[in-house]
């Protein structure tokens, strides 16, 4: 489908959700004012064809109220506010929307670099929809040399600008986590693999913070000391849906999550030291002090 059709479902979406009620006419008064209508407005039947591959695509139902006049609105708008793909692929495509009707502030709109997935994404996603291996040559972070493999794919995670994609391996025989922009090739077989009926996906990385997560977690209560100043970055972004803030106070607060604290979930921690305390498990506690004293020791020998 033309990116450009894509762009007119979503910006249909975003302005019957932000209007609620809206009549056809107000609909093209809009359109009118937007680059993209080249002065033209929505014919009727093209209107209704739009209507019908929003839903197909997004599975949102556009209905039309006729008592005192007719008006469009979105019947199950409360799914545009849950998370998942649907979500994201409305909100990119809105924001991209955004910026290309606004593209004389380039200069004063400051994005984020994101490792290029242009040439990995697409092959995975063929992959996945057709249930076919990958054969991968990656590079790891921490390995000297690259390595040759065929993969099994079973999803794609986005973490902290980056894509990943988990899969079982030949190399190891179990799901793995592979970040896109370490790897060197990527060619579809046609080898076709039966993706496990017990998988799934948002599960395998529920109990997780991160993209490191395995078929074995180990969940348990973290208790964090928080300043009240942090505390409000907290409560507006959390680390983890299991969090719950289980005291207040004027100084700091105290949360509680239920996960595997493993080494991202740690490495955010120590990147909000030290306003964020680990009280519990002691074994966390230990474990952040020791990195933090080796902070300390390395940069206690300056003299000034």
């Amino acid at each position: 489908m033309a990116l450009s059709l894509l762009n007119k479902y979503v910006w249909l979406v975003d302005t019957i959700y932000r209007h609620k009620y809206i009549s056809f006419e107000k609909i093209n008064e809009l359109w009118l004012d937007d680059e993209r209508s080249e002065g033209l407005e929505i014919p009727k039947r093209t209107f209704h064809t739009w209507i019908h591959e929003v839903e197909e695509m997004f599975g949102l139902d556009i209905c039309c109220e006729r008592v005192g006049g007719y008006n469009y609105y979105i019947e199950n708008a409360e799914e545009i506010k849950k998370g998942g793909l649907r979500n994201w692929l409305l909100n990119t495509i809105s924001t991209s929307n955004l910026l290309m009707d606004n593209l004389q502030l380039k200069d004063r709109i400051l994005l984020e670099e994101v490792p290029s997935v242009k040439d990995h994404l697409e092959p995975i996603i063929k992959a996945m929809k057709s249930n076919l291996t990958l054969t991968v040559t990656y590079q790891g972070y921490w390995h000297d040399e690259s390595s040759t493999f065929e993969l099994e794919p079973y999803c794609v995670k986005v973490f902290k600008q980056r894509w990943y994609l988990a899969g079982k391996s030949s190399y190891c025989g179990q799901v793995r986590i592979y970040a896109l922009d370490r790897i060197q090739n990527l060619a579809l077989t046609d080898k076709k693999f039966k993706m496990p009926k017990k998988f799934d996906p948002a599960g395998f990385f529920e109990d997780f913070y991160g993209i490191i997560a395995h078929e074995d977690p180990k969940v348990e209560t973290v208790k964090l000391k928080v300043t009240a100043d942090q505390s409000n970055y907290l409560r507006s972004l959390p680390l983890h849906p299991t969090q719950k803030e289980v005291e207040r106070g004027e100084e700091y607060s105290i949360f509680e999550l239920r996960l595997c604290p493993e080494f991202d979930f740690q490495q955010e921690i120590l990147s909000q030291t030290p306003d964020v305390e680990v009280l519990e498990p002691l074994w966390l506690r230990k474990e952040i002090a020791g990195k933090v004293k080796q902070m300390w020791n390395t940069y206690k020998g300056d003299k000034k």
